[in-house]
């Protein structure tokens, strides 16, 4: 179906591009994205996703917006407090674009329902805060062959990549297992909540998670695949570095079996 008159408008910019234009608006039109909690990384997430006219967004967080997330979790508002955060995100997106399709998934993420809800998506953006999620998410991505835009934020330091290792050919796309082959002991690693993070933090790398989507969703520029960005706050730097494929990972290597997937979800 051909862009309305008001849709060429409100897109124009984008159709502007000679790597997006018209061709691109309408795969971005098109396409299915889970957006993978509505919290710090999240929120920046949908707002740009919403914005760009993504046609389906999907959000799962089972959490209610609290005082102490206004913070950096701009999407929310006063007026919102004690909502579900997938509720108050859906009436920020509903503010921002009505075009778009809101689907709200107040269940946590499991084992159980992962790969069945990950599946009705093509492209995941991952914005936990937790290494067990990370796996779970990656895992389950392996499994349903779709991209994952991962990021991760704490204090002033923050991380961002894209993993599609169904898409392997000759040393390329390696997978988040590639690069953290077992989460660290919890003892060893704080959270937002324990450390702190700088609240603006999670716009830099939320609104980088969001260009990378729709990157993905395009084929515009150069894949982040087989790349991590490494974003330390405190001296604005950014670096980035090549990850290869790990030839023992257990989730993407040729010694990893069906089997052993299916049984780490």
């Amino acid at each position: 179906m051909p862009l309305s008159d008001e849709q060429v408008e409100r897109y124009a910019r984008h159709i502007l591009l000679p790597e997006i234009g018209g061709a691109g608006q309408a795969k971005i039109r098109a396409a299915k994205v889970l957006v993978v909690g509505a919290g710090g990384l999240g929120t920046p997430v949908i707002q740009y996703l919403a914005a760009a006219g993504i046609g389906t967004l999907g959000i799962i967080d089972d959490d209610v917006v609290d005082l102490s997330n206004l913070q950096r979790q701009v999407i929310h508002t006063i007026a919102r407090l004690g909502q579900a955060k997938t509720a108050s995100a859906k009436a920020a997106v509903a503010d921002i674009n009505p075009d778009v399709s809101v689907i709200e998934h107040t269940d946590r993420l499991s084992a159980e329902n992962a790969r069945e809800l990950i599946s009705g998506y093509d492209i995941v953006a991952d914005g936990c805060d937790n290494f067990a999620t990370r796996f779970l998410i990656m895992d389950a991505c392996y499994l349903e062959q779709k991209t994952l835009v991962s990021g991760a934020i704490l204090r002033f330091d923050g991380q961002l990549s894209v993993f599609k290792p169904h898409l392997r050919t000759d040393g390329d796309c390696p997978c988040y297992r590639c690069l953290y082959p077992e989460a660290p002991p919890p003892d060893m690693v704080l959270s937002c909540a324990e450390a702190g993070v700088l609240g603006a933090l999670c716009g830099t790398i939320g609104s980088l998670q969001a260009a990378e989507v729709l990157k993905e969703i395009t084929g515009a520029g150069e894949s982040l695949a087989g790349s991590l960005i490494i974003f330390d706050g405190l001296r604005t730097e950014f670096r980035k570095i090549r990850i290869k494929p790990d030839p023992k990972c257990t989730l993407c290597s040729n010694q990893a079996s069906t089997t052993d997937l299916s049984a780490n979800l």
